[in-house]
Parts: C-alpha cells; structure tokens; sequence
C-alpha cells in the first residue's frame, strides 16, 4: 500500500469513526486542504547514461525494467531490446518494434524482418552473424489501432534512444546500416531529411561510419527491382567496408533488370 493510500484509509477510518459518535460536521482548514490538491514535484529519473552496467546483460536487464515512457509501458508486451551477435561487425538499426515484434521480444520477425532475414543471406551472413536493434524498445501506442504502426514522436526516440547509444558501445560495429528515416534522424539526431536523399551516402555515427538505406517494410509497400537494386547497391558498399569477400554472382545481382 502506498503512502497516498495509507493517509486515504486513515482519513475514512476518522470520518468514519466520527459519524458513529454521532458528529455530523468537521472543521477542516482550507489552507492545510489546499495542500492535498498540489502536484507532488517529480523525481527526476536517472539519466540512462549514468546507470552503471558493465555488460550488455546488464544493460539488457535495465532497460526491459525501463518505464520512462508510460503511455508506451501501458500498452507494450514485451521491451523489445535487441537480438544477434554482441561483437558483430554491422550492426542493423530499425524504427520501433511492431506487433509481433511486441509479441515475441525479438525485432524484426514480422514480414519486414523475413526480407531482412533474406537481404543477409544475400550477403552470405545470418541473423547470427550481425546484431539487430530498433531506436524505440517499445511499441509505439496505437489506441484502437491495434493493427497499425506509427512513427515514434522526437520525444520518445529522446527518451529511449540512450538504451541503442549504450549498446553501439559494447557492440563496437564496424558499420551501422539504418535502416529508413527514423533510425537515420535517431542516430544521427537529424529531422525531416529524406531517406531517398541520403540513402546510399555514406555519414558517420561517433567515428562509426552508417550506411543509410530504406526499410525493408519500405521495399514490401513500395516494391520494385529499382528500390531493391538500390539496396542491394548500399549493403554491397556495407560488405566493402568492412572486407567482406563478394562474388561474381553477388556482383551481378539486379544487372539483368
């Protein structure tokens, strides 16, 4: 029980106890009732930044406590952390969770994170093989919307982006690729610039070099061989980068078309 509910309780117990001696008035001073309806000044939280952890598991368990966003820790299932290869040498950074993301704790499972599966295999890689994370660990709220997605506002990716800032310092990436609009604004705290204007150019994250590049959920709404070639484009620069080996056949992806 609270202290707020402890003082409610002891307030019906009086009253109560009042009216069984047959009292039918109290005086109450209205300048000691006044201070009942003042706001309780807030306890400002830790900075993310300043909570101690010496391991990614740490940081992890902090952060699937996190309620700094309530109307997110309302509506969300699970805190969606981030999943795959903590010495990984790309790191691949989404907007927020969706729904099944919501559902199983992991990002990118839904029918984005299949092409994405797919995109890596292209690359000769796995899920295994890169880490997978999202500025947002929660699902945006969508209140009657439970099927839909929006956008996370500049407020939330403020307040959450902190949690992706302490993972990119354990994981060390060799390359980040940002995957659309949000993750290139959160990481590079940028707004409004156009993913088709910076997708493919190379900019830099903290001395890490970031490779924009549409969404995969961008590829399945908007699909053509043109934007897919684009993107195979940008993660064949990612594999240079960081020294992949790329074959004839890789090479050769989209010239048909």
């Amino acid at each position: 029980m609270t202290a707020y509910h402890q003082l409610l309780e002891a307030t019906v117990n009086f009253l109560e106890g009042e009216r069984a001696h047959g009292r039918r008035h109290v005086n109450v001073d209205l300048e000691k009732l006044s201070v009942l309806f003042r706001p309780l000044p807030k306890r400002p939280a830790k900075p993310i930044a300043e909570t101690a952890c010496d391991s990614m598991a740490d940081l992890r368990a902090q952060a699937l406590a996190c309620t700094r966003c309530e109307h997110l820790v309302a509506s969300r299932q699970q805190v969606v952390f981030g999943v795959g290869n903590e010495a990984a040498d790309i790191l691949f950074v989404g907007e927020a969770p969706g729904a099944d993301e919501d559902a199983q704790g992991e990002p990118f499972v839904d029918a984005a994170g299949g092409l994405l599966t797919k995109m890596l295999k292209a690359m000769g890689l796995a899920r295994e093989d890169v880490y997978i994370a999202n500025i947002l660990k929660c699902r945006t709220d969508t209140p009657n919307q439970r099927n839909d997605n929006r956008a996370p506002t500049a407020e939330e990716m403020t307040t959450c982006s902190p949690w992706l800032h302490r993972q990119i310092d354990f994981i060390q990436p060799k390359v980040i690729v940002a995957l659309g609009k949000v993750a290139v604004g959160g990481l590079l705290e940028m707004e409004n610039t156009p993913i088709t204007k910076m997708r493919g150019q190379w900019q830099t994250y903290r001395g890490i070099p970031l490779m924009p590049t549409f969404h995969p959920a961008y590829l399945l709404h908007q699909e053509s061989m043109q934007n897919k070639r684009k993107v195979w484009e940008d993660l064949l620069a990612v594999m240079e980068k960081i020294g992949l080996s790329i074959s004839e056949k890789q090479r050769g992806f989209f010239l048909k078309h």
